[in-house]
C-alpha cells in the first residue's frame, strides 16, 4: 500500500504491515483501518478525523503533533506511546476492548474520554483532565493517577486501580464495590 497522497477520505485500509513507515503530515478523514500493523510508524502532525481502527497494532508509534478528532480504537494493541506529544486541539477518542500498556497520557485534556472494557496497564495519567470520562469494566493495573481531575468519571466495573483521593479530584466519580475500598489504601486502614 502506497501513501503517496497527503489526504485520504472515505477509504478502508486492511492488512497494512509496513515496518517503520513514515505517515507524517497526512490527513485521514472518515477512514477505516482493519488488521493493520503500525508498529514503529511515525505519525507526526498527522490528522485523523472520524476514523475507526479495528484490530490494529500501535506498538511504539510516534505521534508528535498528531491530531485525533472523533476516533474509535476497537480491539487494538497500543504499547509504549507518548500521547502527551499529540496536538491538544479537539482530542476526541474512544477505546473499546483495547490493550493499552506503558503509554503516557499526562497533561492532556481528555474530558469525556471513553476507555471501555480495556486493559490499561502501567500508563501515566499525571496532571490529566479526565472529567466525565468512562473506564467501565477496565483493568487499570499499575496505572498512575496523580494530580488528575477525575470528577464525574465512571469506574464502575473497573479493577486494579490505585487512586490517592488526596492527590486527585474525585467529586461525583462513580465506583463499584468492593474495588472502591482501594481508595482507602493510602490511609493504611484495616477493614475487617
Amino acid at each position: 500500500m502506497e501513501f503517496n497522497s497527503d489526504t485520504f477520505s472515505d477509504r478502508e485500509f486492511q492488512g497494512i504491515s509496513l515496518p517503520k513507515q513514515d505517515l507524517s503530515k497526512k490527513e485521514f478523514s472518515n477512514c477505516t483501518f482493519k488488521k493493520c500493523d503500525f508498529s514503529e510508524f511515525k505519525f507526526s502532525e498527522t490528522i485523523f478525523i472520524d476514523c475507526t481502527f479495528q484490530n490494529c497494532n500501535f506498538s511504539n508509534i510516534k505521534v508528535e503533533g498528531c491530531s485525533f478528532q472523533n476516533v474509535l480504537f476497537e480491539n487494538c494493541k497500543i504499547i509504549g506511546v507518548n500521547f502527551r506529544t499529540i496536538s491538544t486541539l479537539l482530542i476526541a477518542w474512544k477505546f473499546k476492548n483495547c490493550s493499552i500498556e506503558l503509554c503516557d497520557f499526562s497533561t492532556l485534556d481528555m474530558k469525556n474520554g471513553e476507555f471501555l472494557e480495556c486493559i490499561i496497564r502501567e500508563n501515566d495519567f499525571i496532571n490529566t483532565n479526565l472529567t466525565g470520562s468512562d473506564f467501565s469494566d477496565s483493568d487499570l493495573q499499575a496505572s498512575k493517577f496523580q494530580n488528575t481531575n477525575l470528577e464525574k468519571t465512571n469506574f464502575v466495573g473497573a479493577k486494579n486501580y490505585y487512586i490517592d483521593p488526596t492527590q486527585n479530584k474525585l467529586k461525583k466519580a462513580k465506583f463499584s464495590q468492593p474495588e472502591v475500598l482501594s481508595l482507602l489504601a493510602r490511609f493504611e486502614i484495616k477493614i475487617g
